[in-house]
């Protein structure tokens, strides 16, 4: 789906939303939490540096890989409230960075005006599937929001919103948002035989988005202590693990746009986080709430050394389990029997690069006899299509589309994570010990990491290579082509050979081509790139269907033989 036809049927969604704006919002837009006997008093942010501050025994300081690492702990209100003063100014970045994406779909101020009545009415029951502390959480939380972006909601309902912004761009995951990938392995398959997992998050809303990562650990006064990795103004996890060695991460399944929100998928898994210590307690939390898209949840338990997916939708629900089997891998669509006739899972599973990715995680996997944690992040990083064929960078169908917010690996039994540092997995994966972060004896030193540096694992070497440079040059370069070609602009000529030559293996700069020869009448030329597109690894089904009715239309033009 083109961004334009995406901006239409938004903007026709946001028509037909405000004649229904009456229905059933006024109570969700005066809800809030109940916040008595929480904590609203917290200490002093003291400066220790330009990129260190404390408050008591809460920390926040960005170490040398530029990751942030965050402990907080206290009650509900106390926590996020500690949360939002020693992350303010990272989360006005992010809420900026976020609010930039929103402006380039919705740039009027008339269509931002019926925006906010699209999101009072789409959201008016996410306040009824979101447990009290969150919601007290998000509250507090609300109060370090910026007042600028008050045209879409009140500091606290905006913020109650974004916390399902994940889950929508799953919905929409023909803007290509999301493409995660996750494995897992135990017994013999890994070289100790403990449980290993490994996980890209390509969660994409910007390279400014995903500058600022903040690795955050948790003492709530309820439940376990967990780690995850996250961004400023997020409660919510993605990807984590609790001191009783249970991790979580998700994986978009193949959704309609969903009428109403329910709980989002980043709480549900924030909730397994912090109160499940096994696969069967993981399961049934899961069990208990409405979600309003299909997503799969790797949980990961050192107590069961194995790994399950529960994979949940707004109408069924499915635990995928391998038998008699020493791994498990997951992409974008759905393995249980719960779905085996599901006509959006077998519609993904036949037209998206979901499957490509699960068979490319497989043939990486089976080529080691048995895993390491190196192994687990050479897996991870890898840009190439199956049986090591080069399909350009920035291809979808890669497990590193050079995207990813962030990449994971836990070690369970261990109590052990290793998380990406910038750009995307290519830089170093940084070592952290949760039996030593979460000790009651832990002492912050100021302005010193917490990160196990004698575990880091360093960067790849494609970080300072030709093709990485080209590559980057290539996304630069394909944006100013792609605003041209939308506005019917001139592009010169060496700009049009510069954008194959920065990634020729690629099918986007040949399709681009295509295009523009396409409306500059250059026929012979447009049809010649859109054959080379044609024969490069491509996506999706629908992409191939694209470059195919451009073909047909310019054999037409031609008068070629049918």
């Amino acid at each position: 789906m083109s961004i334009n036809r995406i901006k239409i049927l938004f903007r026709m969604i946001l028509l037909c939303v405000t004649i229904l704006y009456s229905c059933g919002v006024k109570k969700s837009l005066n809800h809030k939490p109940n916040i008595i006997n929480l904590n609203s008093n917290i200490g002093d942010r003291i400066k220790i540096s330009d990129t260190s501050y404390k408050i008591d025994n809460n920390f926040i300081l960005k170490n040398e890989h530029d990751l942030w690492e965050l402990k907080i702990e206290g009650d509900a209100l106390e926590r996020v409230l500690i949360h939002g003063s020693l992350t303010k100014e990272l989360f006005e970045i992010q809420e900026e960075s976020f609010m930039g994406k929103i402006d380039e779909l919705v740039p009027s101020k008339t269509w931002k005006s019926i925006l906010r009545h699209f999101l009072s009415w789409y959201n008016r029951k996410i306040y009824l599937n979101v447990p009290n502390e969150y919601k007290a959480e998000i509250f507090g939380l609300s109060k370090y929001a910026s007042d600028q972006y008050d045209y879409i909601a009140e500091k606290y309902l905006r913020l109650l919103y974004f916390h399902g912004a994940h889950d929508i761009g799953h919905a929409l995951q023909d803007l290509a948002l999301v493409g995660c990938s996750s494995f897992a392995a135990w017994d013999n398959k890994t070289e100790d035989g403990e449980l290993l997992i490994g996980r890209n998050f390509d969660f994409y809303a910007g390279d400014k988005f995903a500058e600022n990562k903040i690795v955050a650990f948790i003492n709530p006064d309820k439940g376990y202590k967990y780690m995850s990795v996250t961004w400023a103004g997020m409660i919510g996890v993605v990807s984590g693990m609790n001191e009783k060695g249970l991790t979580v991460t998700i994986n978009s399944g193949k959704s309609s746009i969903p009428i109403s929100a329910k709980t989002p998928i980043s709480l549900l898994t924030r909730e397994i986080l912090q109160y499940a210590s096994n696969i069967n307690e993981a399961i049934d939390i899961a069990k208990k709430r409405k979600v309003f898209v299909s997503e799969a949840i790797l949980i990961g338990s050192s107590k069961d050394n194995k790994a399950i997916t529960i994979e949940v939708s707004p109408k069924k629900f499915g635990v995928y389990e391998v038998k008699n089997d020493n791994q498990l891998i997951c992409s974008n669509h759905f393995q249980s029997k719960t779905y085996y006739n599901d006509r959006k899972n077998n519609k993904q599973i036949k037209e998206s690069h979901s499957k490509y990715r699960y068979e490319r995680m497989e043939e990486l996997i089976d080529a080691k006899d048995k895993l390491n944690v190196k192994d687990a992040v050479s897996i991870l990083r890898n840009t190439k299509g199956l049986k090591d064929v080069n399909i350009g960078y920035g291809n979808e169908k890669s497990l590193n589309h050079l995207l990813a917010h962030h990449s994971i690996v836990f070690k369970p039994d261990e109590l052990k994570v290793w998380v990406s540092s910038n750009p995307y997995q290519l830089g170093e994966f940084v070592c952290y010990d949760l039996n030593k972060i979460f000790d009651e004896d832990f002492i912050f030193k100021e302005d010193y990491s917490i990160a196990e540096e004698h575990l880091t694992i360093d960067k790849d070497s494609f970080v300072n290579s030709i093709d990485f440079k080209n590559y980057n040059q290539y996304r630069i370069l394909s944006e100013k082509v792609k605003k041209k070609i939308k506005k019917k602009e001139y592009i010169f000529i060496e700009t049009l050979k510069n954008l194959k030559e920065l990634n020729s293996d690629y099918w986007e700069p040949y399709f681009l081509l295509g295009e523009y020869y396409y409306y500059t009448n250059q026929y012979n030329k447009s049809l010649d790139a859109f054959n080379i597109a044609q024969s490069k690894e491509i996506p999706t089904i629908s992409e191939k269907k694209e470059i195919e009715k451009y073909i047909k239309k310019l054999k037409k033009k031609l008068n070629y033989d049918s």
